[in-house]
């Protein structure tokens, strides 16, 4: 079993040597990582790890485009023909991909041979005020009803990772456009920790990277990333970032109301594996505050049900109109 990661980053240097350490502890095997032309040292960061044998690093140099499904379907591809993938994870940094008991390969080990992708429920952490310490001894803080607003960077979402295939097509958003693999539905065998809002440097860098090209050719941006494109041409970025952030009283107030939870799981695995205390890593099923909450807000965000969510309405909407109808036909009669 060969579990290959892939990669796709630019500027994410407060992060990347946690990220590449966590998953190559946690069943990785091998990681192929394409950089945007980075240039805050993740670069560097990511040359020490293709020194040590375990990733390969490939150069995209045009920092004004950005391609992810394109260059995310290349690096799966690669690992499929190149690289003797079994499962493959296609990644962002700022993603930690935890196994709910095991490692990733038992987990993948787990699947039924007819399935050939599985789904991760991504749990969000929210920024916390800056200090000097490493992100994940500061950002603890887990969401636990994540919003369905479009506007909302936390909502319900989970991505897949799945088998090796040659002629494999992902979107932008890493997901499968074409395959024959037959998907497992319902089962989330792994949490995504995912830790997308660090700082306000981070926080503008990140957005910008997202908008900019959308701009350039014309686009419509829409959402979060509107708001982000806004704030910044009004000078106001610093505010857009600050609704974010969870502060001490916000901290103890969303725990009382159950919408936000402690979540150290991290900050602990970091702390062993910075101690060479790797053995000692422990990936258990543990159903923490929460889980089924945030279970069902996916299940209600699944393009089916939401697609019969708003049929419903349609459907109430035209009764309403009906009835009204009716009403002015019979007073209009009388």
């Amino acid at each position: 079993m060969k579990v290959v990661m892939t990669l796709l980053l630019r500027d994410e240097v407060d992060i990347i040597d946690s990220m590449l350490s966590f998953h190559l502890n946690a069943g990785v095997d091998s990681v192929i990582a394409m950089d945007n032309n980075s240039v805050d040292g993740t670069t560097e960061v990511l040359e020490s790890y293709a020194r040590g044998g375990v990733l390969h690093l490939i150069r995209q140099p045009e920092r004004d485009r950005f391609e992810q499904g394109e260059w995310v379907t290349e690096m799966a591809r690669l690992a499929a023909t190149d690289y003797g993938a079994d499962w493959i994870i296609n990644a962002d940094a700022d993603e930690f991909w935890w196994p709910r008991g095991g490692s990733l390969k038992e987990v993948f080990a787990a699947v039924p041979a007819r399935f050939g992708r599985i789904y991760a429920m991504v749990r969000h952490f929210v920024p916390r005020p800056e200090t000097d310490d490493v992100f994940a001894e500061r950002m603890n803080v887990r969401i636990c009803n994540p919003g369905f607003e479009k506007n909302n960077p936390f909502g319900p979402r989970q991505l897949i990772a799945h088998r090796a295939e040659r002629d494999i097509t992902l979107n932008d958003g890493r997901h499968t456009t074409h395959t024959s693999l037959r998907a497992l539905n319902g089962w989330y065998p792994v949490d995504m920790l995912h830790f997308p809002i660090r700082s306000l440097e981070q926080c503008e860098l990140k957005y910008r990277l997202r908008w900019t090209p959308v701009v350039a050719a014309g686009g419509t941006l829409t959402g979060v990333y509107l708001l982000a494109y806004e704030a910044t041409r009004a000078g106001r970025f610093e505010e857009f970032y600050e609704r974010f952030v969870v502060d001490d009283a916000s901290l103890v107030d969303g725990l009382a109301a159950g919408t936000l939870a402690i979540d150290n799981r991290l900050r602990d695995a970091l702390r062993m594996i910075r101690e060479g205390k790797t053995e000692a890593l422990r990936f258990e099923d543990v159903l923490e505050d929460g889980y089924l909450l945030e279970l069902g807000r996916l299940a209600e965000a699944q393009p089916d049900v939401l697609t019969q969510r708003r049929i419903d309405e349609l459907e109430a909407r035209i009764r309403t109109a009906e009835e009204r109808l009716s009403s002015r036909l019979l007073r209009a009669l009388s």
